[in-house]
Parts: C-alpha cells; structure tokens; sequence
C-alpha cells in the first residue's frame, strides 16, 4: 500500500508504450511474493509457456518469488504479451500445484532497452540473478533460466 492507504501499481501502466522490433527487460512478481518457484518442477511449467510467448525471448531467469524476462516485441503490445504469459502461466502453475487463486501481482516492471545499452549484458545480468541471491555458486548450477546466447 502506498503512503495514503491506496495501491499505486495503476500508475506502473501510466505513459506505457510498445514499439515493436525493441527490446525490453520486464519483472513479474508473483501474488504476496509467495515462493511458488522454489522447486524447479513448478518452474518448469513457466519455462514452457516463456517459450510460446507471442515475442522472441533473449533472456529470462525465474526466480522463487519473481521472473526477469528480456524479450524483443513483435507487433503484440507488451501489455498483450506479458498478459498472456502471466495468465497461461498461472493457470499451468494453479494445475500443477492443484490450487485456485492468484499467482502474479497485477501489473509488471519493464525498461525499454536503450539503443547504447548492451542486450548481452542484460542477459547476463538477468541470468545471474541467481548468483547474486546466493541461491547457487554458478549460474549453471541453476535451473530456471535461459538465454538464447548460450
């Protein structure tokens, strides 16, 4: 909740624009920050769904509680794209965990990236997540994560 006692995630989609052909680092949350992504069975099922996602994926990291996804739009909006993959990914999650109700936060963090602004450094950022959570020692010790440089 916000400093007057009102959720301020509306404003995360004020002045949003989607240009397709650019890149764009978004992050997802899942629903009360639950660690639904603690086993890499349940992730596995995200990972599919990343896969069909209507944009060419770069990079994307899924961690317990949240997902780096680098991506490169096609002429679905981003609002669209990360839409569909919260949506089918929750249903596939909800399934396979046999559970109802929310699995992602409404609403998502994206950056555009910039023209001088490095997609392979952002790839490798995104994918050491992991590293830097110290949930492992080396990214390769990871499960759930891909980039389409490796």
């Amino acid at each position: 909740m916000g400093k007057y006692g009102f959720h301020r995630s509306h404003l995360l989609r004020k002045g949003r624009f989607s240009e397709p052909g650019r890149a764009y680092l978004v992050t997802a949350v899942t629903h009360g920050r639950e660690r639904l992504f603690a086993g890499w069975r349940v992730g596995r099922v995200v990972a599919r769904e990343l896969a069909a996602a209507p944009a060419e994926t770069l990079a994307w990291v899924l961690m317990p509680d949240h997902l780096h996804w680098l991506l490169v739009l096609g002429e679905a909006a981003l609002g669209s794209v990360v839409g569909a993959l919260k949506s089918r990914s929750a249903l596939a999650v909800n399934g396979r965990l046999g559970r109802q109700g929310p699995v992602w936060q409404k609403g998502y963090h994206d950056h555009a990236v910039r023209g001088e602004e490095d997609p392979r450094a952002l790839a490798r950022y995104v994918v050491a997540n992991p590293v830097r959570a110290g949930l492992v020692e080396r990214v390769g010790d990871y499960p759930l994560w891909d980039a389409v440089w490796l």
